[in-house]
């Protein structure tokens, strides 16, 4: 079965110095974070890869990744597309805000690939680490997918303690699940950060703890063809009600899936992964992720010649 991996990376970072964080490289060979989750992605057994980018970044990202994942996806019979996040792709009959600037948040993103979607796919962010685990877990949840199945979802549950920065505070979707393992809720969660205790969120100085073994969503998603058209549908529903956020206001995935969960109209399995969440968040955390990168490759978890596993098995 064909199965796909979308990948979010339309967002410049604006807590990262005013650089494109996606392209920040962190591997020995110049490699960026979404080197390791493609190669992660092709050797659970994902044979197509979408990328969601701006059209203004279109020759930076190719620069960076797109020509050599097209050059080595092509050696390998993988499939390699792109789709654009634009501000104005709106639902028909609504008109873009005066005075926004930004897209429309990760919703959005994914609508943007509508058309090139007719297999379940699993989402993810750029600019994350969730190691092979879990796109193994992903990967094997998809191709049991059926049109019987087609509202029965799954992601990839992260360890709080496990996705927290070192220099500043994150947001994250914290979970409720229940004792089958499935997803019950998500609230999205602003300003948590470490503490001694093991995670807090801090607000005007004041911290409050949070469990730290709570699982979280890092945005890794596997979903359905037939989710999109759903998609397609919150994001006309958010316009009726954005008053008063015209400029602010985004249409988030882990918001959305949990309205839908609310409503009984779909199930989320939660895959357990306990593999270690990385990512460049902050302009200070990229020495850390290389440093993280480099005790992989000491560990043979990669080689230094990141595909050539791959390219060794496909020939």
């Amino acid at each position: 079965m064909k199965t796909t991996l979308v990948i979010m990376a339309a967002g410049i970072g604006s807590r990262f110095g005013g650089g494109i964080k996606q392209l920040a490289a962190v591997g020995p060979g110049g490699e960026i974070i979404m080197d390791y989750s493609i190669h992660d992605a092709l050797e659970a057994g994902f044979n197509k890869i979408l990328f969601i980018i701006r059209k203004d970044i279109r020759e930076a990202f190719r620069e960076a990744i797109g020509n050599r994942m097209e050059e080595i996806c092509g050696k390998l019979g993988v499939e390699v597309g792109y789709a654009f996040q634009e501000l104005s792709d709106l639902p028909e009959g609504v008109q873009l805000p005066e005075g926004r600037t930004k897209p429309w948040g990760t919703g959005q993103a994914v609508l943007a690939c509508r058309e090139q979607l007719q297999e379940p796919f699993a989402v993810i962010n750029a600019d994350d680490y969730y190691g092979k685990e879990a796109f193994r877990q992903i990967h094997d949840f998809l191709v049991q997918y059926t049109p019987e199945k087609s509202m029965d979802f799954c992601m990839a549950g992260f360890i709080l303690k496990n996705t927290l920065s070192d220099n500043g505070s994150v947001t994250r979707g914290i979970c409720r699940v229940n004792e089958a393992g499935y997803l019950t809720g998500v609230e999205e969660t602003g300003n948590l950060v470490k503490d001694k205790e093991g995670a807090a969120v801090e607000e005007d100085g004041v911290r409050r703890p949070v469990d730290a073994d709570s699982y979280v969503s890092m945005n890794m998603w596997g979903l359905t063809p037939e989710f999109l058209p759903r998609l397609a549908e919150g994001f006309r529903e958010f316009f009726r009600n954005l008053e008063g956020r015209e400029l602010k206001g985004e249409y988030l995935l882990p918001i959305f899936i949990d309205e839908l969960l609310q409503a009984g109209e779909i199930s989320v399995k939660v895959l357990e992964t306990s593999d270690r969440w990385f990512g460049v968040t902050y302009q200070e955390d990229k020495d850390t992720v290389i440093g993280a990168f480099r005790k992989l490759i000491e560990e043979g978890v990669y080689r230094k010649d990141l595909f050539g596993d791959l390219l060794e098995k496909q020939a």
